[in-house]
């Protein structure tokens, strides 16, 4: 079955007759007869009793009538649909975002595509960025924002942010007067820590194994502001990224440069081969 035959066939129903609705649908009385026709035998049913002036339904004919108008309805509204996602008139995107880059650089973004595109739903899911890779490769998220470097094979990457990674220390402590500090001279300092499911925790464990020994964790966090706090108390020292840094408010905390740089890169991440919706390429187009 056809969407023209029951297009034709709603036509003859509307005019109850065949030349009528021949002359509506631009097309030879013959060429409908027949459309009507190899409907009826498609159904092994009469659906119009013809006579010489007019054309009446039989009860499947209604029936059919009926169904119709529903199917093409459907279908109206689906293309009408189609149009509002294209024309970003309504829409969904689902982010994975780490918490402490989702407080960086996010709000003011969210604001301005919202008030550009006020029908397209945002829903955040805050995780490590270490998880949030993984639930995108997983299509738990369309996208996800992820420190580089990530497996270019399985994810397109977008590059957002260029950043290192520094020091923070006591305004008191022994090496406050230095302008650099070399990673291995934090062998014996207790560290304010990221939680396992960061990928800073690997990226800095991996430097701190590589300088020969593994660091003393104090305590570990997923919030910057709580960690810069706590080396403000003097309870230990703690590596975040610049853009974070200069965040920190806290008079007795000093931000320090550290040998050998560590880069800290931040990039918007889909899963290749992925249909990603109109809404989300238009995010990530927006946000780079």
């Amino acid at each position: 079955m056809e969407l023209r035959q029951l297009t034709y066939f709603l036509e003859v129903a509307k005019h109850k007759s065949i030349t009528k609705a021949s002359e509506a649908l631009h097309i030879s009385q013959p060429a409908l007869s027949k459309m009507i026709k190899s409907l009826e035998e498609e159904l092994d049913m009469t659906l119009i009793i013809r006579t010489n002036k007019t054309s009446e339904l039989t009860d499947g004919g209604f029936i059919v009538m009926e169904y119709a108008q529903k199917v093409l309805s459907q279908i109206d509204e689906m293309s009408i649909t189609l149009n509002d996602l294209t024309s970003l008139k309504r829409g969904s995107i689902s982010i994975g975002l780490p918490p402490i880059i989702g407080s960086l650089y996010f709000p003011s973004v969210m604001a301005e595509f919202h008030k550009k595109y006020p029908n397209i739903s945002i829903n955040i899911t805050e995780y490590g960025a270490a998880k949030v890779v993984k639930g995108v490769e997983e299509s738990e998220f369309e996208l996800g924002v992820a420190v580089l470097p990530v497996d270019e094979n399985e994810f397109n990457i977008y590059p957002i942010v260029e950043d290192e990674m520094k020091l923070l220390i006591h305004f008191n402590h022994s090496l406050a007067n230095r302008d650099v500090i070399y990673l291995h001279e934090l062998k014996n300092e207790e560290f304010i820590f990221y939680h396992e499911d960061f990928a800073l925790h690997d990226i800095m464990w991996k430097k701190f194994i590589a300088e020969g020994f593994e660091p003393k964790i104090l305590f570990k966090s997923s919030q910057w502001d709580f960690m810069s706090e706590m080396v403000g108390a003097n309870l230990g020292v703690t590596i975040l990224p610049e853009s974070i840094c200069n965040r920190v408010e806290n008079k007795q905390v000093k931000i320090m440069n550290l040998e050998p740089v560590t880069p800290w890169n931040l990039a918007v991440i889909t899963k290749k081969n992925k249909y990603i919706s109109y809404a989300a390429r238009t995010f990530i187009e927006f946000f780079l």
